[in-house]
């Protein structure tokens, strides 16, 4: 059974960066993929960043160059370093895993069957 559980989210200001992590277990899928997403309130959940089990990693528009995701295999954990933190990055932030397709299309919320219970990013200007 894959258990997903955020951690590292916060209240921050504007230009500030925090690091998200994401412990995993029960996940082994090589040809799977793994991401962050996040919720703004009131909104839908929108991927954000997305990496494969060889590390090729994928950035929506909005946070690349910003935000970057890894992975220590070794430790089970998945994080997301969030740079140059903007207001318009304030939402909830989840961890998700599908164990197939590498990272391919779809990168949404139908593609992935696994989720983390979301951990809150505040960025204040």
């Amino acid at each position: 059974q894959v258990q997903l559980v955020e951690s590292g989210g916060g209240s921050v200001q504007a230009g500030g960066s925090l690091r998200l992590s994401c412990a995993v277990s029960g996940y082994t899928y090589e040809a799977g993929c793994m991401g962050w997403f996040r919720q703004p309130p009131g909104l839908g959940r929108d991927g954000v960043a997305f990496i494969t089990g060889d590390g090729i990693t994928y950035y929506a528009a909005s946070v690349k160059g910003r935000f970057t995701i890894s992975q220590d295999n070794a430790n089970n954990t998945l994080y997301l370093q969030m740079n140059s933190l903007k207001p318009e990055d304030t939402a909830m932030y989840y961890c998700a895993a599908r164990s197939a397709g590498f990272c391919n299309y779809p990168r949404d919320v139908r593609g992935f069957g696994h989720w983390g219970q979301g951990t809150q990013v505040t960025v204040s200007s």
